[in-house]
């Protein structure tokens, strides 16, 4: 799979950004990432393929990988959100019901 560099170059930034300062403003970074890779086209298998090699490169000569995978699913959480939001409109307008 070819994922545009750009994003893997910006996801590893906003996720090493939310690693050293685990806060809202770290996790509101993730959500605009998330938000403008779904506006530029990106897809969720762009983002997870992305994500899992961010996390791979950050496990590599770690202590305490629980601690990491812990945080990289609450930033893939965030980054995803758009995508689910905007998933759950799609559907209620198939199905206002």
């Amino acid at each position: 799979m070819s994922v545009d560099p750009r994003l893997r170059r910006n996801y590893a930034a906003t996720f090493t950004r939310y690693l050293i300062h685990r806060d809202e403003a770290a996790l509101a970074a993730a959500y605009d990432l998330g938000r403008s890779s779904l506006e530029s086209g990106g897809s969720l298998l762009d983002i997870v393929s992305v994500h899992h090699s961010v996390l791979i490169d950050a496990l590599a000569g770690i202590e305490g990988p629980e601690e990491l995978a812990d945080a990289a699913a609450t930033f893939l959480v965030e980054v995803l959100a758009s995508f689910d939001m905007a998933h759950r409109a799609f559907l209620e307008q198939r199905d206002p019901g």
